[in-house]
């Protein structure tokens, strides 16, 4: 068990959290030519797989590659696209770059370079099968589906909403890919959706609506135990809950923050969870026990990312453009070991992480 100075709980003890390298490039951007207000954030953040570079994208409509150790970007990596970037994601085989923008799909082979086209229009959420041969794809006419990497051809879907509502604003396959979780959050109708589908019969496993309360949606993490996922989605939205996949039904103790939360990240071994919020706190929690590890003051958070191997923690914030990576204290890392049974399947240097948030 963990020491009593790691035991946070009421008497919670806050600290900086400092980062080690900033990444610096990113531009201002606004969503048209007529909107007033210009934008410092940085829409996504992924790990490559071997943890020695990270991609970024942005409204600002460029996707750039960091090189981490030399913590500058690799300039003639540079992606200039003709949209705004919403999330890019690289498959945990580090194969395979994934781009959505407001208006296509597109797939990056690393080694050869070549790159796809998988669909057009408006794509609001990705995410890629822990095996990394499937893509899943959201567009905002609430329409799913999902894709061969290999071939570029759909091999699932499309799975719908059943009231024609557009607003599909993220989604998640189980670490198995034999189920799909997503969410639809409808301005006109005022509510949110969660829906669960059995992929491969592509039936609507169990669907929960709750009134909408925010335009914010969060992202979906799945658990290794393939049936239960981690999300916000209550009237209450400081507050982190594990559900049950099969009925949606909150299982465990929630996670806490005292403001509206803004971004999740969970490592693929399902040991660390990392939250931020409106409080201006980034938390660090044990997943299995609930504890809170740590409480680090950061102003403005926006996305966060863990890191291939757990020791890192990299993030965005609302008020610059830059990415921020930092190391996880070494007394947190022993804690999780001596807290946490090793899963069979994992190692420490296998651990991945997921991030999202869209607006």
């Amino acid at each position: 068990m963990a020491s009593s100075s790691m035991q946070l709980g009421a008497a919670e003890n806050k600290s900086i959290l400092t980062p080690i390298m900033t990444l610096e490039g990113h531009g201002l951007w606004k969503y048209s030519l007529q909107d007033p207000e210009e934008y410092k954030h940085i829409s996504c953040i992924s790990y490559f797989s071997d943890g020695k570079q990270m991609i970024s994208g942005s409204g600002d409509k460029t996707i750039r590659q960091w090189d981490l150790r030399a913590g500058k970007e690799i300039e003639e990596a540079r992606e200039v696209c003709e949209h705004g970037i919403v999330s890019v994601m690289i498959s945990r085989d580090g194969r395979w770059v994934v781009t959505a923008s407001d208006e296509e799909l597109k797939v990056s082979e690393v080694q050869t370079g070549i790159v796809r086209t998988f669909h057009t229009g408006r794509i609001t959420c990705i995410d890629i099968s822990a095996d990394s041969t499937l893509l899943a794809s959201g567009s905002y006419n609430w329409i799913a589906r999902i894709w061969s990497l290999h071939t570029g051809k759909l091999v699932s879907g499309p799975f719908k909403f059943s009231d024609d509502i557009p607003g599909l604003r993220e989604l998640g396959l189980s670490k198995d890919s034999r189920k799909l979780a997503m969410v639809q959050i409808s301005d006109r109708a005022h509510f949110h959706c969660l829906q669960v589908w059995d992929v491969q019969a592509q039936k609507l496993v169990v669907q929960k609506s709750i009134p909408s309360v925010s335009e914010s949606t969060f992202p979906i993490l799945w658990t290794t135990k393939h049936e239960t996922i981690i999300t916000i989605f209550q009237d209450d939205l400081t507050t982190i809950h594990e559900f049950d996949a099969s009925t949606l039904k909150a299982v465990g103790a929630p996670f806490q923050h005292t403001y509206r939360i803004i971004s999740l990240a969970l490592s693929s071994d399902c040991v660390l969870l990392a939250s931020s919020s409106y409080d201006n706190t980034i938390k660090l929690w044990t997943f299995e026990s609930r504890q809170l590890l740590a409480s680090f003051d950061v102003e403005s958070s926006r996305t966060l990312v863990i890191s291939p191997d757990s020791c890192q923690l990299a993030y965005t914030t609302f008020r610059d453009t830059k990415i921020y990576i930092c190391n996880i204290p070494a007394d947190i890392l022993t804690t999780i070991e001596l807290a946490e049974e090793p899963q069979p399947s994992s190692s420490k240097s296998g651990r991945l992480s997921h991030s999202v948030l869209l607006d």
